[in-house]
């Protein structure tokens, strides 16, 4: 699918960003273009990496002309680029929805304009059901992508636009993991909301191997998830524990917009859930071409999910301890 292609990352200088272009180096890409706004870590980035396939574009999602002049001969594009960090967006919603949703408009636009191959938007979680505002912006985020097809003329333009979904990577910036091992290592005490909590989590490996997966097999309109774990609060302690030294812990309660349980796939959507290879696919209910007959016809090996009422990190499988501290050892977080 990458061979001979030239790829744009938006956001490319973050963890997925970064992780995914070490990845697609692997293929015969032609290049790689990183869109960001932060030239410092392009700086970090294009040293560490010190690959001639890499290009280095400074620049906003917000701002379209420069999406359009980045996006020239592109064939593939993966955004990543969002504000996540739901107290900071919490505090200042507007901002989140200038990148976020309008960044996310932004792209469509421009790959249209410039006759994109293939868009891939990456989403979250916290968009199912929203009960904060990142949440909410990556919710519009999504439904701007499944929605972009629509307006497409298949003899004028060929772009496909296509949605991925999944967990927290373990190990990301800014995640709970990380968060407490730096806290081990410095004496502190843990800071728990509720001890009651579950989470989904995906390793950056698994993260990356969903979303190329999700990419060659997309066709257009549709939001891609993942087969995965979550973990208990109590188990990540515990298994914490056993690697970095007993802890102490402390329940602060619940912060502002943060949810008990989190949801991939809740009870509406199920309806319109497909199972393809080894991953969820969300039919959107409102393309012409997403009815049973048609979906079945065009996609090899799918069946229809029956019997699920929704997909939340409370009821689905959850990751043993000792699973999940050799996650943790083989993510080089310690």
């Amino acid at each position: 699918m990458f061979d001979g292609k030239t790829i744009l990352i938006t956001g490319g200088t973050g963890s997925l960003g970064r992780a995914l272009t070490k990845k697609l180096l692997e293929s015969n890409v032609e290049a790689i273009r990183i869109f960001s706004r932060n030239e410092s870590k392009q700086i970090e980035m294009e040293e560490e990496f010190n690959d001639s396939k890499l290009r280095f574009f400074v620049g906003d999602v917000r701002d379209s002309e420069r999406l359009f002049y980045a996006l020239e001969d592109v064939d593939i594009v993966f955004h990543a680029a969002a504000l996540k960090h739901v107290p900071k967006i919490e505090y200042n919603p507007f901002e989140s929805i200038k990148t976020n949703v309008i960044g996310s408009q932004n792209v469509i636009d421009k790959s249209l304009q410039q006759d994109v191959e293939k868009v891939v938007c990456v989403g979250t979680d916290k968009a199912v059901s929203p009960l904060n505002t990142y949440g909410a912006t990556k919710l519009l985020m999504e439904k701007l992508f499944v929605s972009a097809n629509n307006y497409i003329n298949p003899k004028k333009h060929k772009t496909k636009f296509i949605a991925v979904r999944y967990g927290n990577v373990l190990g990301s910036s800014g995640s709970v993991i990380p968060k407490f091992i730096d806290l081990i290592k410095k004496g502190k005490s843990l800071t728990i909301t509720d001890s009651k909590m579950t989470r989904f989590t995906i390793t950056m490996d698994e993260a990356l191997e969903f979303i190329l997966n999700a990419s060659n097999t997309g066709k257009g309109s549709e939001i891609f998830i993942p087969k995965i774990k979550s973990y208990e609060m109590p188990v990540l302690i515990d298994a914490l524990s056993e690697l970095c030294g007993e802890t102490k812990h402390e329940i602060t309660g619940i912060r502002p917009g943060e949810k008990v349980h989190e949801t991939l796939i809740n009870s509406d959507e199920m309806r319109y859930v497909w199972e393809i290879n080894d991953m969820y696919m969300l039919a959107n209910p409102h393309y012409k071409l997403f009815n049973d007959k048609e979906i079945l016809e065009n996609y090899n090996g799918i069946k229809k999910v029956e019997g699920i009422n929704s997909y939340s990190s409370d009821i689905v499988e959850k990751i043993s301890k000792n699973e999940l501290k050799e996650k943790i050892q083989n993510s080089n977080l310690l």
